[in-house]
């Protein structure tokens, strides 16, 4: 005997108030989209070099300086296309000649990737783990000027602790999926990279990078040099047009506001600490659950190197598409694990936006639903 997973109903107590949970585009809050429709007649379709626009880029600017806590002289670059652009304008504009990288799943393997295929770099050195674990970040290997680091595997679900490797190479975070969830100290760090559809609560298309005093000399001193570089990826022309409040080519004018009213929720309610709590404490509910689950275990086996943001929860006994596709027949979206992984598993999203309780509700959901599909089983 079977039973059509999309025919489960979730008794309506069990609901979380919101139903998505994805790594990706994430939740956006109710909140950010009235406020965006209200701006409509004075912002949206309007020029990007006119003041409305560049006292919104400003203004993020300025709130992401206060959120990060971050020294005189660092500047918030931003551009066009997310962190893949990015990684393909690092290869230009911050990797004088060989880059190091610590690879632990699919996103942290890309940057390693375009520094390979740049014909104008030197091979870059790789340090790999098993997907669930990270590397251990030892000291710089010799030749290398950049080493880049990501702050939280969004396929695996792997935190990792940023800390500054032995020697003077420029230190590059991709901070994708951690950037306003997770803790980080700017002294460890040159280059903190995100894009906005994660913790921020925006959509995709853009890019940003927290830049020290030593990461715009280098991309300075980069800019300056013959290497030819297109315009729109050239992180020189980035910076002037940024510290100007303005992007080299017009920018999706609701990505800025969506990223900039979520930005001043976060500080209107006690900033990134207020934010790292929440997501401490939504990731406590998942892996709690999970630990004390007779079909549930989380995928990370080592709790130092859980994500608070990101959990992925190997199952055993029930098949996870069933229960995606009985929890999306009821509103509860995209807890799918990561396509290339290719495990029996879920993938949680719990970023700042998603209310802690709603990570609880969900997990009553899953053992709702399991509990269905094993009884028509048995």
């Amino acid at each position: 005997m079977t039973v059509d997973p999309s025919s489960i109903t979730i008794p309506h107590e069990l609901l979380p108030t919101d139903g998505r949970f994805g790594c990706g585009p994430s939740k956006v809050r109710a909140d950010q989209v009235l406020a965006l429709a209200k701006a409509n007649s004075n912002l949206l379709g309007t020029s990007h070099r006119q003041p409305p626009v560049k006292h919104l880029v400003g203004s993020i600017r300025e709130g992401l300086h206060e959120l990060f806590g971050l020294r005189k002289g660092w500047e918030i670059v931003l551009g066009n296309g997310g962190a893949t652009t990015f990684w393909d304008a690092a290869t230009f504009g911050l990797v004088r000649e060989r880059s190091q990288h610590y690879v632990f799943g699919e996103f942290s393997s890309k940057f390693a990737d375009a520094a390979a295929a740049a014909p104008h770099l030197g091979d870059p050195v790789v340090t790999r783990s098993d997907p669930g674990t990270h590397p251990a970040i030892e000291a710089t290997a010799d030749g290398v000027d950049t080493v880049a680091l990501t702050h939280n595997e969004t396929s695996t679900g792997v935190s990792m602790h940023l800390s500054r490797p032995e020697g003077d190479a420029l230190v590059v975070v991709d901070a994708t999926s951690a950037a306003g969830g997770l803790p980080w100290l700017p002294d460890e760090v040159d280059v903190y990279y995100f894009s906005p559809q994660k913790c921020f609560a925006g959509d995709g298309g853009l890019w940003l990078a927290a830049c020290s005093p030593d990461a715009q000399e280098r991309i300075r001193e980069i800019g300056r040099s013959d290497r030819w570089c297109p315009a729109s990826l050239d992180l020189s022309i980035a910076l002037e047009n940024s510290v100007a409040n303005q992007t080299y080519n017009t920018p999706a004018l609701a990505t800025l506001f969506l990223l900039h009213e979520q930005i001043r929720w976060m500080l209107d309610n006690g900033g990134l600490d207020w934010c790292i709590g929440r997501t401490r404490e939504s990731s406590a509910h998942l892996y709690e659950w999970a630990e004390a689950s007779p079909y549930a275990s989380p995928f990370v086996s080592n709790p130092m190197q859980r994500s608070a943001v990101v959990g992925t929860i190997d199952l055993t006994g029930v098949e996870a598409h069933d229960v995606n596709v009985a929890l999306r027949a009821n509103h509860i979206v995209d807890t799918d694990s990561y396509r290339k992984l290719g495990r029996n598993q879920l993938r949680i999203g719990m970023f700042p936006a998603v209310e802690p309780d709603d990570v609880a509700q969900l997990t009553k959901c899953i053992d709702h639903v399991v509990g269905v599909l094993t009884e028509a089983t048995a």
